[in-house]
């Protein structure tokens, strides 16, 4: 495959590109508070809507939705799209039934939130790890080494070293502006992604001439290496092509409706509702309308990979059959390199073959865009968890005390530099586990383990019976299984057409149907544990499940004003008024401050305690802290605006008539 030649329209745009970005980053720098727990991992609590909707949009939309799912739907046909039309239908129901709750409860993390409905450390301690480890090996790797893969393909650069660049552009929105940052610069990359995207699929659109066309030239697009040999059946494309949803059979079909529809929503829903990359742009919201207006943004932003991305992959394997769709061990190691299938190479292979000079490097710029708006994302999602569910739960177990505002920030900081080299080393084993399509990869590494989580949440959420033991004993049943198969997908790992398939039967049930299973499986396991052990304290579901979610009532934990308290400062909200309940741990706070500001003396010194959030306390800055903990006890007692109510879920309805349409036509005998 050749590489693209860059030209100085094409330096321009990227140029433009990271010009953009970093002014938007910038901009967070000084307009956010950063240098406290709530302002550095949820942006002070003041975001609106769009910028919420933007960055839950862009986490989801990493590389490998350019390079995974372009390149599944050059072999499969349409079905791949259903996999965002799924997490499209999730959204609103993120916004009804999950958000409200999370807001509720006044956490930070999704651990957390399970700590102060169940009690006890146990469950928080395993869902933080769990959650660090499925980012790296199933997200920030896959992002990583999809974006390499564009790079590489498309302008011949050298892995690693586009890696380490990405990395050191992604480190200084993360590591220095918090949250903020990573929003304020996915809002500005949303809008790079759509417009270079739409460029791209106006143009493979025009190579094509129609979507009646492409009916007839996708079964046509029948490689050489199966032409020339009469014998083989691969390189065929699929009968069923441009059907989103199919045979139902559990063993010989590829993407089996009913397994997809109940399997698939598992892991789907453990994606958008139970996920702290997710989550963590909703609380951020200075409103549960604004949370729930940025889902309802979301949603309608995810309609349009169907048409940006899977449908041009499609194009590319009419324009590139050979290439993309080479069915032979040693015509696709010619090809691309990779004997076991080269239809990664689909999206890089319009950019090459389409895109003119210049607009190669806005194509570039969506990509990184892509990259570097997912991998903010997750480095800070880990860095939160890391320091609040681990870190500071630590200390105060070991010290008997609370860590230090600066120290936790500094623990953030360095969390984000030390998993982004254990993602690094992760991306040798993709190279060798992914096989010809990093989608298998990555639907794969996170259905072994969100079904189980999903379950668990929902019986959360939705059942007050379930208990500490029932919930932590079904997490541990629901990793055993996962890890078994997983550890049969890789000892037993999916054929290309031109291998036998030797496999056991057990292992060629598709994974839409095991997620069905093992989600059962946890389901059944929490309900009859938690019925035989004894039931939790009441207060435990205060505002920590849907239905108690406007409770008054008060918590042995709680750390929140008094109404009348609360009242009188919304009235006065602005005026440095002293708030009785806090005023000693401000004082406190003040005192510490001071100590530790003293010690920065020098203009060097200064610099760096600015850039990293941390700095002398003053008058303005403790007024900030008292209002961010007004902003936190208001936005919990999720009071709407009558209009605005109307408004979300109005959108929520829309956008459940969306997805029951897409799949609808895309499903049909009229296509």
């Amino acid at each position: 495959m050749a590489t693209a030649v860059l030209t100085a329209w094409d330096y321009v745009a990227l140029v433009t590109y990271f010009a953009i970005v970093l002014s938007a980053g910038i901009y967070a720098l000084f307009a956010s508070n950063r240098g406290t727990v709530s302002g550095y991992f949820l942006a002070g609590r003041f975001l609106t809507w769009l910028p919420v909707g933007a960055s839950i949009w862009a986490s989801n939309i990493g590389s490998e939705h350019f390079v995974g799912l372009a390149g599944d739907a050059a072999v499969t046909g349409l079905s791949p799209a259903a996999f965002d039309i799924n997490g499209l239908s999730q959204l609103p129901i993120m916004a009804y039934l999950f958000i409200p709750v999370y807001i509720a409860s006044g956490v930070c993390t999704l651990p957390e939130f399970m700590m102060k409905r169940f009690g006890g450390h146990r469950i928080r301690i395993y869902l933080a790890c769990m959650s660090i480890f499925l980012y790296i090996v199933s997200r920030i790797s896959v992002d990583l080494y999809s974006g390499a893969i564009f790079i590489k393909e498309s302008f011949g650069w050298n892995q690693y070293v586009a890696i380490a660049i990405l990395l050191a552009f992604v480190a200084v929105f993360t590591v220095t502006g918090g949250l903020a940052a990573v929003m304020y610069t996915d809002t500005v990359q949303v809008f790079i992604i759509i417009i270079g995207g739409i460029i791209l699929m106006i143009l493979s659109y025009g190579e094509i001439g129609s979507f009646e066309q492409l009916r007839v030239k996708y079964f046509q697009a029948i490689p050489n290496d199966t032409l020339e040999n009469p014998n083989s059946t691969c390189g065929y494309p699929p009968e069923d092509a441009f059907k989103m949803l199919r045979n139902p059979d559990p063993f010989t079909s590829s993407f089996p409706w009913p397994g997809f529809l109940i399997g698939q929503t598992m892991s789907s829903l453990t994606y958008f509702c139970a996920e702290q990359v997710m989550v963590q742009r909703t609380l951020s919201a200075k409103s549960l309308s604004h949370a729930q207006g940025g889902c309802i943004f979301a949603g309608f932003c995810k309609i349009l990979p169907v048409f940006m991305t899977v449908i041009p992959g499609m194009i590319a394997r009419v324009l590139y059959t050979n290439t993309v769709a080479c069915a032979s061990a040693e015509a696709c190691l010619a090809a691309c390199g990779n004997s076991r299938g080269c239809s990664n190479t689909a999206y890089p292979s319009l950019v090459l073959g389409l895109m003119p000079d210049g607009l190669r490097g806005v194509m570039l710029a969506v990509m990184l865009s892509a990259i570097v708006s997912s991998l903010t994302s997750l480095f800070n999602s880990i860095s939160t968890l890391f320091t609040v569910d681990i870190w500071q739960f630590s200390r105060q177990r070991i010290s008997d005390k609370n860590p230090s505002n600066r120290e936790l920030m500094i623990v953030g900081r360095v969390t984000v530099m030390v998993m982004t080299a254990i993602s690094v080393l992760w991306i040798p084993a993709i190279e060798l586990l992914q096989g010809d399509n990093i989608l298998t990869y990555f639907t794969r590494m996170q259905g072994r383990a969100t079904p189980t989580i999903a379950a668990v949440y929902l019986l959360a959420v939705l059942w007050p019976r379930t208990n500490e033991k029932g919930a932590f004993w079904g997490l541990m049943i629901g990793a055993l299984v996962g890890l078994i198969r997983l550890i049969l997908d890789f000892v037993y790992p999916d054929p290309v057409c031109w291998e036998e398939d030797n496999r056991p039967k057990i292992i060629k049930l598709h994974y839409f149907y095991f997620n069905m299973i093992l989600f059962s499986v946890v389901m059944v396991s929490v309900i009859v544990i938690s019925l035989l052990t004894e039931p939790l304290p009441e207060y435990r579901v205060v505002r920590t499940t849907f239905f108690s979610r406007y409770s008054k009532a008060r918590r042995p934990d709680d750390q929140v004003l008094e109404d009348d308290e609360c009242t009188k400062l919304s009235e006065q909200s602005g005026k440095d008024v002293k708030m009785e309940v806090t005023k000693d741990k401000l004082a406190e706070e003040d005192e510490v401050s001071v100590r530790e500001g003293a010690a920065v003396k020098t203009v060097g010194q200064r610099i760096v305690a600015w850039f990293c959030g941390y700095s002398e306390e003053t008058a303005e800055a403790r007024e900030m802290a008292r209002q961010q903990a007004l902003q936190n006890q208001k936005i919990s007692t999720l009071k709407q605006d009558p209009r605005a109510k109307v408004v979300v879920y109005a959108g929520m309805v829309t956008l459940l008539g969306v997805v029951v349409f897409l799949y609808t036509f895309f499903s049909v005998d009229w296509l």
